[in-house]
């Protein structure tokens, strides 16, 4: 069992010696634990300043300390604002800074603290979530008290997510600041449900790896210089991109103790081959990113609680974080993994990647055994995810070409909610396997024969990546599709352009059983907009079909109405709320393009084309992104 007793190596006899994989181990010594005041507490009345509860969070933060370094590993010390008011834990961070290199930067997460409820008299702890009145207030207390102590200004920052206009705002004021912690991927609907509807931090729809946030929004990288926050940004861990996706992310990241609150390890022996299975997952994306892969822990003292957390033990916490911290030490030692600081690895990067330089990852199950196969695609246009399991349909789609701005916290339309609107997301809007009536969210493509009918998302397939120039190409195994009288062998090929803010998606027919025989192909994409389950309105959607400059359209209302087109050369739905364009533009034989208009039950739009395909002919598509006027 791949997450269970034993170690089930997925890369074994893989050589990821010549790639660099860099390192972030960040730590926090946050002096009130998120969530720690209530057990350390023993029932006792709520008491943020309990002497007892600040001297046990150092404690656990020296721990955490001595595991990296004993392990050959430098740490960046993010300091909270309640470990400000600590000279201990002050003079720990400049002790390791001299000793070891670590890098002393500045949370803004571990903002509650006595002096802070005094102050700002709330409870409130999401800096995000603020106004931008009190954003601006607190970061300057934070930062001017961060000076006070340490006769510097940080050059690292951070929270579980950072809003646009507070990275601008924080660059303008402290532009010695060059990377931060600025999202937690895929932190929305599926962590607060599993959180008893209690967790209210929406974060869905950014980049899963480093990327430079746009100064119009954080999660749509920038395109260019004049787009440029100023800043590197990270994830708040790294995730599984196939168990987070599916599931509570909060279950399954790099962090060893992420791993034992998913209960995915051995109880008996305490062991997680799940955990290191996950490291070099991570290590072998450099082979789909021009020899460079990513991973970071981001750990505070609440995850390594005395009375034990998640039904674990302190000394399996403990455990975990040192077997963690080993392996990657031993990583080091190997010269396969390369530990850095926050500020090393922002310079590193601007190094290293270019504005339009995408980031891709074939990522493949490790976890329950299933074989499913994801292929994520990220750039400054767009956010795609691409199911091999569903013959290569693409089940998530973000508009970053729109650069929404979509400012977030109290006087705002969006007080908690900062996730990047999709236009496809197959668990907040169904996806290829829906219920008896509707449609659910997905772009994928039928096989049609004598009356039958066949969706690649029911052909099970994999994938094998390339690069040439500035395309990333996805080469799909070959599909057989048996029909009554006729079998089918069709292969898919999915081109990402550099650039470009198109998906390019051909469909060829190696061979029929009948080479005399014709198939019809039908590609469609069925979108909306949203950022939860929760349907939006779509009646200010317009859609068209259009062919030498002349439109056949409609106004979504609702209708069922339908238009289709011979020869269309485009189709399209614009999207005013989420100032997106999205069309298809086809190259094939019969091609006829169509739209769908949705209704109540079902509040969707389709936009496709169709056309004949007989053996070795190709059918072309691309799906195609552009910010709405």
């Amino acid at each position: 069992m791949p997450g269970g007793a034993g170690r089930a190596d997925c890369f074994q006899g893989k050589d990821l010696r010549m790639d660099q994989f860099i390192l972030n181990i960040v730590h926090r010594p946050e002096m009130v634990p998120e969530y720690a005041e209530k057990v350390t507490g023993h029932g006792q009345a709520e008491d943020i300043g309990r002497k007892a509860l600040l001297t046990e969070s150092l404690d656990i933060f020296k721990v955490q300390q001595e595991c990296a370094h004993r392990n050959g590993l430098k740490t960046t010390i993010e300091m909270t604002y309640a470990s400000l008011f600590n000279d201990e834990a002050v003079e720990l961070a400049k002790a390791d800074h001299e000793r070891f290199g670590d890098e002393i930067g500045l949370t803004l997460l571990g903002l509650p603290c006595r002096e802070f409820r005094e102050k700002y008299k709330t409870k409130d702890f999401c800096i995000w979530m603020f106004s931008m009145e009190d954003k601006k207030a607190i970061v300057t207390d934070v930062f001017e008290k961060f000076y006070e102590k340490f006769g510097f200004y940080p050059e690292s920052t951070g929270s579980y997510y950072m809003d646009a206009d507070l990275i601008c705002f924080i660059k303008e004021k402290y532009p010695s600041v060059k990377c931060a912690v600025a999202t937690c991927w895929e932190e929305g609907p599926k962590a607060y449900h599993t959180c008893n509807n209690s967790w209210y931090t929406f974060m869905d729809g950014g980049p899963w790896a480093p990327w430079i946030p746009s100064k119009q929004n954080t999660h749509a990288p920038a395109a260019s210089e004049e787009e440029d926050s100023g800043i590197v940004a990270i994830p708040h861990l790294s995730r599984d991109l196939i168990a987070c996706y599916d599931g509570n992310g909060s279950n399954f990241g790099t962090h060893p103790q992420n791993v034992l609150r998913g209960m995915i390890y051995d109880s008996e022996k305490w062991e997680y081959p799940y955990l290191y299975n996950l490291i070099d997952q991570y290590r072998y994306q450099a082979k789909f990113n021009n020899g460079y892969a990513y991973n970071m822990m981001f750990v505070g003292p609440g995850w390594m609680n005395k009375m034990g957390r998640w039904e674990a033990p302190y000394e399996l916490l403990k455990k975990s974080y040192e077997d963690g911290c080993a392996y990657y030490g031993k990583l080091k030692k190997e010269g396969r993994l390369v530990d850095m600081t926050m500020s090393e690895f922002a310079d590193f990067y601007r190094k290293k990647k270019s504005y339009t330089e995408p980031e891709c990852a074939l990522w493949r199950d490790i976890l329950y055994g299933s074989q499913k196969q994801l292929f994520w695609y990220c750039d400054p246009f767009m956010r795609v995810g691409v199911n091999m399991d569903q013959g290569g349909a693409i089940f998530d789609l973000r508009p970053y070409v729109a650069k929404l701005n979509w400012p977030v916290g109290i006087g705002t339309p969006h007080i908690q909610d900062a996730s990047y609107p999709f236009l496809i997301q197959e668990k907040y809007r169904a996806g290829y396997f829906t219920h008896y009536a509707g449609e659910g969210t997905i772009r994928s493509a039928k096989i049609c024969h004598n009356g039958e009918e066949v969706d690649l998302c029911l052909c099970r397939t994999k994938a094998h990546f390339s690069q040439e120039g500035k395309n990333r190409i996805l080469t799909l195994d070959p599909v057989d599709i048996a029909f009554a009288d006729m079998t089918v062998k069709l292969q898919t090929v999915i081109t990402f352009t550099e650039g470009a803010s198109a998906v390019k998606i051909q469909r060829k027919v190696l061979e029929m059983s009948d080479p005399q025989a014709e198939v019809t192909i039908n590609e469609y994409m069925v979108g909306c907009y949203g950022t939860t389950e929760y349907p939006e309105d779509m009646s200010t959607l317009t859609m068209w079909a259009e062919k030498n400059g002349v439109r056949d359209g409609l106004s979504y209302e609702y209708k069922c109405r339908e238009i289709s087109m011979e020869g269309a050369e485009l189709v399209a739905c614009k999207l005013p709320p989420v100032e997106t364009l999205v069309s298809m533009t086809c190259e094939g034989k019969d091609r006829i393009g169509y739209l769908k208009e949705g209704y109540a039950f079902s509040p969707m739009f389709t936009l496709g084309y169709t056309g004949k395909l007989q053996e070795k002919e190709v059918f072309t598509t691309w799906l195609n992104l552009e910010k709405a006027d």
